[in-house]
């Protein structure tokens, strides 16, 4: 396959080019405002962030997009799909508070944001796919509706993909309630209990009041009612310190693929175009209400219409970096060139890459050019 063009520009600014007007330069090079979107409704695909994060992007750079769309004479507006787990972002009320609060209102941004699975994270399309693991892909309907996609990532870890970047953000972020489930319900975690220390953060970020105690106060050990629990992992990225709870071997691997799969399910039928900062590189995912000091410095910012050379761009690029000392990855102590495997040892990033690339999204193959 031929390789794919993603286009680069680093973080150093001067008085007569600031970040803002970088992006901007970086998405007319990397060809988005040569997209035929007159008139038409352009979803902006971005993460609000959860209150007490503040790793997520910048309303600014949001606004960028927008007024480049604008000018585009598109219809944009932002949108995400409400969460699983506990949180602000639920239903769409609270998750249009968080929203604002980290400032994506209409003032800020120049549009207005759509919880695109609607109130209760019900309002949802099902796109037929015809996948490996996924015959049809629960999609917020606000997102179906949209006539064009652009995703708008935060690049940084992700306890359960490695990565998170623009197929997560597209796959995971505009699955509905029900697509959630779907992609989440192989990985049931089990607790190990010579491990487990009772401390309970695992339950406080349970928000299907699947895990309990047993024992004395001294003794007590959690324990996982699969009945209720719904494998999204949270429970395993809170026990980050001392690893009682694990997946299964291949769950990881196959929420991978599943993710690609409704990524496809996305963009599809549709123009796209994805835009990646790889910045503030967290150990966590943006939906955690806390993030951790990143674990290297900004790298830069990346765009291409070809999702999978972006992503793949990205994560090498972040690997060339030296780790950051004081960070979850260095404190992990176990060094083997791949930081994001090495800050989850149970994940495998490129699993992600490899399926999108084989269901024909795109290709790991690019040619990176600096802008």
């Amino acid at each position: 396959m031929e390789r794919s063009k993603v286009y680069y520009t680093n973080f150093r600014a001067t008085p007569e080019m600031n970040l803002l007007q970088k992006l901007r330069r970086l998405i007319d090079k990397a060809g988005m405002t040569q997209m035929d979107l007159d008139g038409k409704f352009t979803a902006i695909k971005i993460h609000f962030g959860e209150p007490g994060n503040i790793a997520f992007l910048r309303s600014n750079y949001a606004r960028v997009v927008v007024d480049a769309l604008k000018d585009m004479h598109a219809r944009p507006f932002l949108t995400d799909c409400n969460t699983l787990y506990t949180g602000m972002r639920r239903n769409a009320l609270d998750h249009l508070d968080a929203a604002y609060m980290n400032g994506f209102s209409p003032l800020q941004t120049g549009c207005h944001a759509i919880i695109a699975d609607g109130l209760m994270g019900t309002d949802d399309v099902a796109v037929p796919i015809n996948g490996e693991y996924c015959k049809e892909a629960f999609i917020g309907r606000a997102a179906v509706d949209a006539e064009a996609i652009i995703s708008l990532s935060h690049f940084k870890c992700h306890e359960a993909t490695g990565i998170g970047n623009a197929l997560k953000n597209l796959g995971m972020g505009l699955g509905s309630t029900a697509g959630k489930r779907e992609m989440h319900h192989e990985g049931k975690p089990t607790v190990r209990p010579d491990d487990c220390i009772g401390c309970g953060l695992c339950a406080r970020q349970c928000a299907h009041d699947a895990i309990s105690f047993a024992g004395e106060k001294k003794e007590r050990k959690a324990m996982i009612d699969h009945s209720k629990c719904i494998g999204c992992g949270r429970c395993v990225g809170a026990c980050r310190d001392r690893g009682a709870i694990t997946g299964p071997d291949n769950s990881n691997d196959v929420l991978n693929c599943k993710i690609a799969e409704y990524a496809w399910a996305v963009i599809k039928d549709k123009p796209n175009f994805h835009i990646s900062l790889v910045m503030d590189v967290s150990p966590y995912c943006d939906c955690h209400a806390e993030n951790d000091a990143a674990i290297i410095a900004d790298v830069g910012m990346f765009a291409s219409f070809d999702p999978v050379a972006l992503d793949t761009a990205c994560a090498e690029a972040c690997n060339k970096m030296e780790p950051l000392p004081g960070t979850q990855l260095t404190d992990n102590g176990h060094l083997t060139g791949d930081i994001f495997h090495d800050t989850h040892p149970t994940t495998n990033w490129r699993s992600m890459m490899e399926h999108a690339e084989k269901i024909g999204m795109g290709t790991m193959n690019y040619e990176l050019i600096e802008v």
